[in-house]
Formats: C-alpha cells, structure tokens, sequence
C-alpha cells in the first residue's frame, strides 16, 4: 500500500537526527561509561582552573601591602592574566578544531601547572616577576578553556549535553569560591600569601590532571553525534569560520551579553573581598589592616556565598530553560536576559546598604550572584547548537577574546583606576567610599547585557534551524531536503 511504501522513507528521514535508543556503539566512539568519566575529568580540570584563577583575590591585600601597590596596579594582576587568555584563545581555538584536542589540552595544563608553581616564588622587589607569571598562566588555560566545552558537545546531544555542560560549569562558582577559602586560610595559616598559590594548584593535582586526560579520556568523532559524519562537513578556512561567525545573529548577540557577565563576575572576582573587608572597617566592625597578615574573614565568607549561589543558579538556570522550552524555542536567551535584569537591582542594593547593614549585604550579594550564576551553562548550550560542530573550537576562542576583551580583561583595572581617581584622601573613609562609588558600574552593565539577550531571543530560532540544516557548499543532504517541518518538530 501507499502508506507502507511510505514507511522506509519517515525512517531515513528520522534517520539524519540523533536516535534515542540504545546503540551498540555510540556514534561519538566513546562507550557511555567513558564518556560520563570525561564529563567528571573535564570538570575537575574546570575546577583547578577557577581555583588557580581566583587564588589571588583570597589574599589581595596581603599582595599589596606585601608589594606596596595601589588599587590600580592590583586590578592588573587579574588584566594580565586575561589578556594573554583572550590573545592565545583564537590559536588554541584553530588547533582544537583541527588537531587532536587531547594533546593540546595535556600540554596547556603541564605548562599551567608550572607556571602557577613559579609564580609563587616572586621576590618583593620585583611585582613585574608577579604580574609576568600570572599572564603566563592564562595560556596554559586557554588551551583547555576553548576547547572542553566542545568535547562535551561531541559527547552528548539534546537535553543530555545541557546537563553535562552545567555540571562542567558548576565548577566556575564551586572552584572561583575554593580559590577565596583556600587562598584566604591558606595565607591565615602560613603568614605568607606565596602559599596560597602553590597550595591552590600543587603540581601534583597537575599530573593527575593530565593522567586522567591521557589513559581516560578518549578523542570522541567530531560531530559524528550529530549524524553528520566528518567528510560531510569539512574543514573550512578560519576566515571563513569567522565570516560565518560574524553574520550569526545569536552568537554575536549572545556573546555581547556574556560579555557583561565577565565585566561583572571579574569585578566582583577581585573586588568583593576587598570591597566587604573596606566596608567592615568603615562601619567600625574591622581594625584596619596596614601591614603583615591581612587574611580576613571577608575572603572565606564571600568564596562560601560564591559556591552556593553558584550551584544554585546554574542548577536553577538550567532547570527554568528546560521548562520554558517546552512554550518557547526562546526559552534561552530569556533565561539568560532574566538573569543579568534581576542580579542588576540585588547587586545595587549590596553596594549600597555595605555602609549599614553586613547582613542586607550579604543577602543581596547572595540573591544577586544567584542570578548571575544562571547563564554559565545556557549561554554555553546557546553557542554549540546555533555553530556548526567543525566551528565550534573558532567559535568558543572568539567569544572568549570578546567577552574578556571588553568585559573581565579590563572591569577589575577599570574599577581600580575609577576608585583611585575618586579618592580625595587615603583614609580608610575614601578607601571605602571610592571602592563603593566604581563599583556601582557592575549594576549598569548587567542590565545592558541584559538587552543583548533580549535582543538574541528575536533571533535564536531562525539561527538553529540553520546549524541543524547546515550543508556544506558542494554537498547535498537528501534528509534535509525531504524532511519536512513537520517531521523535524516530532522527532525534538
């Protein structure tokens, strides 16, 4: 009859997606054990880095005081280290589309871990040795940074790759609030801030990084997952990736809003502790510290906030996208605008009420870095189904030098520079005051990433459907052709 001859044609239609059932051998190559141990591999590395990453805020005034150094010449330890991130990012992005992304990522983790190590020995008299070393460490992170999240994407399809990736983000919140508590008690222990770094990230956990990463982890098919074996979709040159980067609306969209999460989160990064030990002095809660140990329990308390909230909202953020998908194909660019919209006010009001009340500060960070946390892993599923998977190292790189060039790169030197320049006295009163006073600018800039959400919602849609479809030029895909919207809307 018609309608059995039409049933051989709805399975090769149904065919060109990515099946449900179980198969005797996954398409990425990777059995599904070894690829949940990767995901958990993936994520201790995550771990180590935010760890290492935020070690330095932990004990950010024993470092100038140790160093003699202002509020400006601090924001540029965390400025150097990003620009030599965000610079290093499109090459690790171009070779981990292209190479064998396990190596890649075992000797930008070796080299990481040594320089971390190094780093921890500067001399007194020579703040540029201190500066140069940090710097130095974000290549080796680089090269792990822009090319994970796409080994998980090779991995997983779907509703799966969205609680894959927010278990590899929850290590941003979990280990940024690891590297205050470690970094603070370490130096509290010790006397000596230098320990904070080398106990942070010991070489040790470094080799065990990368003996996991080498006897684990396994190279998965790129795109393979996806039905769309790799002589189908072609490398193409990196000028032509990035053409094709630029004129996708979600991604450029997406990517200008991410940005203003890293303006914000690497402000509060390396302010907060600084800022709340500040505001502990002026309500006369705090002695001043001028010289020795400066260890507070500012650092611990706010590293415990960050691993709360941080759980908190990427969990919330991907359970509140997973539910609005099933009324919207929008659901997560509004997630993400929700978010940055409503941490504006709560971080506001924290700022403010500092010179009151340490309890209403502390809520309102608590309520306000919860809704910040919401977008690490749906901003990060947005980019890998709106890219096609053979662009999708380029496409991570590039919106890492975007979001760290105009957001985390320069927001913790901007915010130290602001506050010098507002200070009229070196009172602990204006230490306080001008610190307040710049910090206000977080607020400002999460409501206009805010609208770059907004704005990515008019486009996601059409943006998807166009990776999904995506042909390379010369190629026919009969699936694409024949299978109708219909068929497509049932098979999601």
């Amino acid at each position: 009859t018609r309608r059995n001859q039409e049933k051989p044609q709805e399975a090769d239609c149904f065919s060109h997606y990515p099946s449900d059932r179980p198969q005797e051998e996954p398409a990425s190559g990777v059995s599904h054990v070894r690829a949940l141990l990767t995901v958990f591999i993936l994520f201790f590395i995550n771990l180590l880095n935010y760890m290492d990453r935020f070690t330095v805020a932990g004990v950010l005034t024993d470092i100038e005081n140790y160093f003699g150094i202002d509020d400006g010449k601090s924001g540029l330890l965390q400025t150097v280290f990003i620009c030599s991130y965000m610079f290093l990012a499109p090459v690790f992005g171009y070779l981990g589309d292209r190479y064998n992304r396990k190596l890649i990522m075992s000797v930008g983790i070796t080299f990481w871990s040594a320089v971390t190590l190094a780093s921890s020995y500067t001399p007194k008299e020579h703040f540029w040795a201190l500066l140069l070393t940090r710097g130095l460490v974000g290549v080796g992170e680089a090269s792990y940074s822009t090319i994970a999240p796409t080994i998980i994407a090779d991995l997983y399809v779907k509703g799966k790759r969205t609680n894959m990736l927010s278990v590899f983000y929850f290590a941003i919140p979990v280990g940024s609030g690891l590297g205050y508590i470690v970094g603070s008690q370490v130096g509290r222990v010790t006397q000596d801030w230098h320990w904070a770094l080398r106990v942070s990230v010991t070489p040790g956990l470094g080799v065990i990084a990368v003996l996991l990463l080498i006897f684990v982890v396994k190279e998965p098919k790129r795109g393979a997952i996806e039905a769309r074996p790799e002589h189908h979709l072609h490398q193409t040159s990196w000028l032509a990736d990035l053409r094709a980067l630029s004129t996708n609306h979600s991604f450029v969209l997406s990517t200008l809003g991410f940005t203003a999460v890293a303006f914000v989160t690497g402000s509060l990064a390396l302010w907060a502790p600084t800022f709340l030990f500040r505001a502990a002095v002026f309500t006369g809660e705090k002695e001043p510290c001028v010289e020795g140990n400066c260890a507070s329990s500012e650092s611990l308390l706010f590293g415990i906030i960050t691993c709360v909230t941080g759980i908190l909202g990427v969990a919330s953020g991907v359970q509140v996208s997973r539910q609005l998908r099933k009324k919207t194909a929008r659901a997560d660019p509004l997630v993400c605008a929700a978010g940055l919209l409503l941490s504006a006010p709560f971080l506001y009001l924290a700022i403010v009420f500092a010179q009151t009340s340490t309890i209403a500060t502390y809520v309102f960070i608590f309520l306000g870095e919860t809704f910040l946390s919401m977008n690490w892993a749906v901003v990060a599923d947005i980019l890998l189904y709106v890219v096609v998977p053979t662009r999708r190292s380029t496409a991570e790189a590039l919106q890492i030098v975007i979001s760290h060039l105009l957001g985390d790169a320069g927001s913790p030197y901007m915010i130290g520079v602001v506050s010098d320049s507002l200070r009229k006295t070196d009172s602990f009163l204006w230490q306080f005051r001008s610190l307040q006073l710049s910090l206000l600018l977080c607020s400002f800039v999460a409501v206009v990433g805010g609208g770059f959400f907004l704005a990515t919602a008019l486009f996601i849609e059409k943006d998807r459907h166009r990776a999904e479809n995506y042909v390379p030029t010369g190629e026919a895909d009969p699936a694409t052709h024949t299978c109708s919207s219909t068929d497509r809307q049932q098979r999601r």
